[in-house]
């Protein structure tokens, strides 16, 4: 196979990372529990190994995280804010050797990987001049000389749980806004991705050091859910958890940190749907579906799930479909020409052969592909075909969120229709509807139409900018990230009145006493 890219131990070396690594970082690197393989999906080869945690790293760690706190709360944000644009910078040096560990370890391709550092980039960049802008609003009092307003703090260590689908990117959008924001951050990433995260955290501790801060601001600690992350949801130590993942995962999450009185900005499960109306694009509808469905293997939570076709444009629609899948090449991620790579793990290409029986059994038809592919250009038991299928709205595995690349066809008669099927599933991240109508598109976007967190007009579900805030509702969880002003989420508010007058009076004119 002819490489234009050096070779994996090449691109480990590039990024600081060995045959053995240590999984545990809390201003110097240290680790003792057992040793986690990382395998690339790509080929179910060992790429490298980690020493994770034990309970006495974790405690290490956080302590470390907390005593960083402690001074970085006290420096300027506009200077906190030059950390950050350093770290872009940083990140823009690496993204060539980081996006190419990305598709190594997730299997993206390398158009995927790099993208995602991209977008580490980008929301340092936002975090820089989100350092001059941590405003708080000022509001007229009922007293006379009064003055009324709010102010935002600090919160703390910030707790961050992220999965595999991005190994990189989940930490950036939170980090970079905790740390404008005067927070310290403690990183638990995906036990499938930890190399990931390790190259991440290096390129962070070389800025933090530059710049005479404590590198712990950065702390991270590798290992499974009883090592590190229900000891994170259980630690009143972190006001805040972060946490993508799967809706279960949220839920065990959620519970236990609101048990304690804390914070949880959960990003989970997506099931996301287009409809196309029938004066959509079918240029535009096609591309953006085919995106949406396919890319990352359908392994993002915007991934596009459901496809709500009018009935008119049914055949059309799905001809042209069936034309693009058929044309998808599948293969080496690191391929140039390459669109889509493997699954992540043996398991996720059984829970999608598990899937499409259940859709047989429903009634539904597969249209095209979802058999796993074998020979010697697909090797390690991770590729698939991406399946395009007709189904029923309200078939119980269309209710469901498969990580796969599964595309459900589903055609409607009225725009009403369309959008109470779509509303019908207990997940609400992404949505899109493709219309030249203006009166269907301002439906769509109105209170009776979409209820995602992310409601999009001729494009897809998947490929949000960080400029907007990032989440969804119901099952999604509710958290909002990146752009916007999601920063709230990382600092405490505070209100303020302050009496520049020589009289004391109460608030709703009670009076007390003289």
């Amino acid at each position: 196979m002819k490489k234009t890219t050096p070779s994996p131990p090449a691109i480990l070396k590039k990024l600081g990372l060995q045959a053995e690594n240590a999984g545990v970082f809390g201003g110097q690197w240290f680790g003792s529990g057992p040793l986690l393989k990382s395998v690339s999906p790509i080929d179910g080869k060992v790429l490298a190994s980690v020493r994770t945690a034990t309970a006495a790293d974790y405690e290490h760690a956080l302590e470390r995280a907390a005593a960083a706190f402690a001074s970085w709360q006290s420096v300027p944000a506009p200077k906190r804010g030059e950390l950050i644009r350093q770290l872009g910078n940083a990140l823009r040096a690496a993204k060539s050797d980081l996006g190419k560990l990305v598709t190594l370890e997730a299997g993206k391709i390398v158009a995927e990987g790099e993208g995602e550092v991209q977008e580490m980039i980008d929301i340092c960049d936002f975090a820089v001049g989100l350092s001059r802008q941590l405003y708080g609003l000022t509001m007229p009092s009922e007293r006379p000389g009064h003055r009324m307003l709010e102010q935002w703090h600090p919160l703390g260590v910030v707790g961050i749980i992220s999965a595999f689908n991005f190994p990189v990117a989940v930490w950036a959008w939170n980090s970079a806004l905790a740390l404008v924001c005067g927070d310290a951050t403690f990183w638990k990433p995906s036990e499938l991705t930890p190399l990931c995260a390790i190259a991440t955290i290096k390129i962070a501790e070389r800025v933090c050091r530059d710049n005479g801060a404590d590198p712990a601001l950065c702390s991270l600690a590798i290992g499974g859910r009883e090592a590190v992350g229900d000891k994170m949801a259980h630690d009143k130590r972190l006001p805040l958890i972060s946490a993508t993942g799967s809706t279960l995962m949220g839920r065990d999450v959620g519970e236990k940190v609101q048990r304690r009185l804390g914070r949880a900005l959960l990003e989970l499960g997506g099931n996301n749907g287009i409809i196309v109306a029938p004066s959509a694009d079918l240029d535009l509808a096609t591309r953006a579906i085919l995106f949406g469905a396919v890319g990352t293997a359908g392994q993002r939570c915007t991934t596009t799930r459901r496809v709500f076709v009018h009935r008119s444009l049914e055949k059309e629609l799905t001809q042209r479909l069936l034309a693009a899948y058929r044309q998808v090449p599948i293969g080496h991620p690191l391929e140039a020409g390459t669109l889509m790579g493997p699954l992540i793990s043996l398991a996720a290409v059984e829970s999608m052969q598990q899937a499409l029986r259940r859709l047989r059994e429903e009634g539904g038809e597969i249209l095209y592909g979802g058999r796993p592919l074998t020979g010697e250009r697909f090797p390690g038991g991770r590729y698939v075909e991406p399946c395009l299928a007709k189904a029923g709205p309200h078939f119980k595995v269309v209710q469901e969120e498969t990580f796969a690349p599964i595309l459900y066809l589903i055609p409607y008669e009225t725009m009403e229709e369309a959008i109470a099927w779509h509303n019908a599933v207990p997940q609400g991240l992404s949505s899109a509807i493709f219309t030249n109508d203006l009166r269907e598109a301002e439906l769509f976007l109105s209170s009776r139409g979409s209820d995602c967190g992310i409601a999009n007009v001729n494009i897809g579900t998947s490929g949000a900018e960080i400029g907007g805030a990032f989440g969804g509702e119901k099952e999604t969880g509710g958290g909002r990230e990146s752009g916007s002003d999601a920063w709230k989420n990382y600092m405490r508010r505070q209100t303020v009145t302050v009496n520049y007058s020589g009289e004391l009076p109460l608030a709703q004119g009670i009076q007390f006493g003289r």
